[in-house]
């Protein structure tokens, strides 16, 4: 992730750059890792706290970017905090950011029974507009088509829910079917909260839908996720930007140019995999030799730039000196192994299995890191 520039209208603000930001991933040369939390809630729906305590927590947790998606049909305090406007949360939370380094986008959630569910569109102009002239709130269709022509990327928000899926089983209604088929859904979590969906990834796939993780965060964050711990940090949706605005990052959400961190797994397309381990998993040659002696084992050290681990099956066709195939990099850390090709070579291809990535349902990615030796 590298520093992120925003220069928008209304509540997007340039980002300071004295202020210190976490790097998760390496990313190439630009390409910009945008760390996002596109589904939370504050006290202007069924969350429990203000809006610029959102903001605190994700610039402690070095979030590039949320949006409060706040409920349209279910507002719990509204009792307490009446508001017409349904815009103010966004307005509260954006007024909030000043020159930090966060930016708040507008969102909001359409919220039915399932089928069809509960539905996210970020990048709205205006919530209100998803209330008819009697204040009631739009038909489902109606609220998509709405959130279209205000050129908002709609995801589907946790179709693995268990109170909507008893079996926990993420499938496609007629209902989804139709807005998938007329192009009015852009996007799907495969990751919410605590839950990730193999079947949800699997639709996605099908439909080339962009794969989303989030929070859905009530609480605080720090309730909900022990930050302290960095296997349980909140789920992460990393936008893979070709450059800082925010067109380029809303196009690179409609492309599904995208890869979530949930725990310790990376979970996204191949393709989109494949960059994050190029630019995050390094193999360097240290020559031939073991224990100052000189014989035909090869010296290897493997990288991993990344916060997150890199658990590696090796699946080639040489076999190792003091390790089995099976080797885990912890986050940010080094390892040398040594590598019996039986012969000196000058150049060697070594073809891994990364288990804690997950390119598809029962799938991970695989790569070849090709080392020149000296």
């Amino acid at each position: 992730m590298k520093y992120l520039i925003l220069t928008f209208t209304f509540f997007f603000i340039n980002i300071n750059f004295s202020q210190e930001k976490k790097i998760f991933f390496e990313s190439p040369k630009n390409v910009y890792y945008i760390s996002s939390d596109l589904h939370i809630h504050s006290v202007f729906s069924d969350g429990a706290v203000w809006p610029t305590i959102r903001v605190d927590e994700a610039l402690r947790d070095s979030i590039d970017l949320i949006s409060l998606t706040e409920h349209l049909e279910y507002q719990s305090h509204l009792s307490d905090i009446p508001h017409n406007n349904r815009n103010r949360s966004f307005q509260i939370a954006g007024g909030y950011v000043q020159n930090r380094p966060i930016a708040v986008v507008h969102g909001t959630e359409i919220t039915k029974p399932m089928p069809p569910g509960h539905f996210n569109a970020i990048f709205i102009e205006d919530a209100n507009k998803f209330f008819d002239k009697k204040k009631e709130p739009l038909s489902f269709i109606d609220g998509i088509k709405e959130a279209n022509n205000q050129g908002a990327f709609v995801f589907w928000n946790h179709p693995m829910w268990e109170a909507n899926r008893i079996d926990g089983i993420a499938k496609l209604d007629p209902i989804h079917k139709e807005v998938i088929d007329k192009k009015l859904l852009h996007g799907i979590e495969v990751v919410n909260f605590d839950t990730f969906s193999e079947e949800a990834m699997k639709i996605a796939l099908e439909n080339e839908l962009t794969m989303m993780g989030t929070s859905d965060v009530h609480i605080l964050i720090e309730w909900d996720f022990n930050i302290e711990k960095e296997s349980y940090h909140r789920p992460i949706t990393f936008i893979m930007s070709k450059n800082q605005t925010i067109k380029s990052i809303r196009d690179a959400l409609f492309n599904g140019d995208t890869f979530i961190w949930y725990r310790d797994l990376i979970i996204g397309k191949s393709n989109n995999l494949k960059q994050v381990i190029e630019n995050n998993l390094e193999v360097v040659s240290k020559g031939y030799g073991y224990r100052d002696r000189k014989v035909d084992i090869l010296q290897v050290e493997l990288i991993n730039k990344s916060v997150a681990p890199i658990s590696l099956n090796y699946i080639g066709q040489y076999t190792f000196h003091n390790d089995y195939k099976f080797i885990e990099l912890e986050p940010k850390s080094s390892k040398i192994i040594y590598i019996k090709t039986k012969k000196v070579k000058e150049k060697v291809n070594l073809e891994f299995e990364i288990l804690n990535y997950v390119v598809a349902p029962k799938t991970n990615l695989k790569t070849i890191k090709t080392i020149t030796i000296e």
